[in-house]
């Protein structure tokens, strides 16, 4: 029994001492914290981005959780060494935190003030050989975010989305997006004589032409909205963009202190105005956001620059293209005003892969316009002059391999 107390206890000395002898080297074996010395945050009520610096190459998981819709992006032991207010709660988030969990992990949590999804998560490489983490959101359907909750799997990594911005629609459909113009809290326009709003004459305009749209073979329309709702100018774009459109036409019948002018007018986008009219015109409805307190000018300044520079040439010519077959097919059948096809710095063009038009139907400020605008007959004549524009704009984009 002395000798196998004996035994025992020279056992015992040995672990310890093996136990004292790979202590340090267990503790070198936890890898250093990654340094994140950078942020910003950038966007609106519909799509936000979220960028990151890193100094070295983070492995990163995303995740989504409801009850409130939050956005879980895991990272490896990470140092955090920016200021709070570069990663501060802006556009689609209510509140960002970001934080270490252990001596391994840290944490961001995104918490939403809308369902969203991410359209981008990747790491890309700096000039300088540094990393940045991009995070693109952008607002979806409570549909489509309960079933990202439903079906992610915690034990690996979530799957990065596609970018809708780059990928391809692949199907035989036109799709046409028809935006009526204001709506909910911004009233619009308002009729001279009979006092009915804006929002009022676009939506029954809109739900027409949308309906007679879809009788077109080889074509589907939907609405950016279908009742009295408010959406922000970059919602209608999000909205378009997420419904795979081909084209988007966003109507409108708006007022003029000069009421003898009346008449339909096309718009596309310019950086410059055509004319004082159309530059009038775009400020007005571009003041739609404020009225529910979403402003660009009220975001980050790299904001504007971001949503400049997404409009495309190439997307242009096509809106262009469009506004000319819009004007043909009313030529002699509804009147125009002088120089129809006019441009301006519309925000609701900005679609960067949607070719765009912004139709005033009529002016609310003309006694003979407004008339027109209140008759059922008329704006099904109407609606038929779009739908044959849409018609021969799909039949040249298609004959010149579009």
């Amino acid at each position: 029994m002395v000798g196998t107390a004996r035994i025992t206890a020279t056992l015992l000395v040995v672990v310890a001492a093996l136990l004292l002898a790979l202590a340090p080297v267990r503790a070198t074996t936890i890898a250093p914290p990654l340094l994140a010395y950078g942020a910003r945050v950038a966007g609106d009520d519909a799509r936000t981005r979220i960028v990151v610096e890193f100094e070295k190459k983070p492995d990163f998981s995303v995740h989504y959780v409801g009850n409130p819709e939050r956005v879980i992006v895991d990272l490896p032991a990470t140092a955090f060494g920016f200021p709070a207010e570069d990663l501060g709660a802006r556009g689609l988030f209510k509140d960002i935190r970001y934080g270490t969990m252990d001596e391994t992990s840290a944490r961001i949590v995104l918490t939403a003030t809308k369902p969203v999804k991410l359209v981008l998560a990747e790491v890309q490489e700096n000039d300088n050989g540094s990393y940045r983490l991009v995070l693109d959101a952008e607002m979806t359907s409570k549909e489509v975010f309960a079933n990202l909750v439903r079906t992610q799997d915690w034990s690996t990594p979530s799957a990065e989305t596609p970018d809708p911005l780059v990928s391809s629609q692949g199907d035989s459909v036109f799709t046409v997006a028809v935006d009526a113009g204001h709506g909910g809290i911004d009233a619009g326009a308002t009729g001279i004589g009979t006092k009915t709003p804006e929002k009022t004459i676009t939506l029954a305009f809109a739900k027409i032409l949308a309906e007679r749209l879809n009788k077109l073979p080889g074509t589907k329309a939907f609405l950016t909205r279908d009742d009295d709702t408010f959406l922000s100018l970059s919602e209608r774009v999000t909205r378009a963009r997420q419904g795979h459109a081909d084209l988007f036409i966003s109507l409108h019948a708006d007022t003029l202190n000069q009421r003898d002018i009346r008449g339909a007018t096309v718009y596309t986008l310019s950086d410059k105005a055509s004319d004082r009219m159309a530059e009038n015109l775009a400020a007005r409805e571009n003041l739609s956001d404020q009225l529910a307190g979403f402003s660009i000018e009220s975001g980050p300044p790299e904001v504007a620059d971001i949503l400049l520079d997404l409009a495309r040439r190439e997307t242009q010519a096509f809106s262009s293209a469009l506004a000319s077959h819009v004007v043909e097919s009313f030529e002699g059948q509804v009147a125009l005003i002088n120089n129809p096809h006019r441009y301006a710095s519309f925000q609701v063009l900005r679609a960067p892969d949607i070719p765009s038009v912004l139709l005033e139907l009529g002016f609310l400020s003309n006694p003979d316009d407004e008339k027109l605008l209140l008759d059922d007959s008329w704006r099904i004549k109407v609606t038929d002059r779009i739908v044959d524009a849409v018609r021969r704009y799909r039949e040249r984009a298609v004959a010149n391999g579009g």
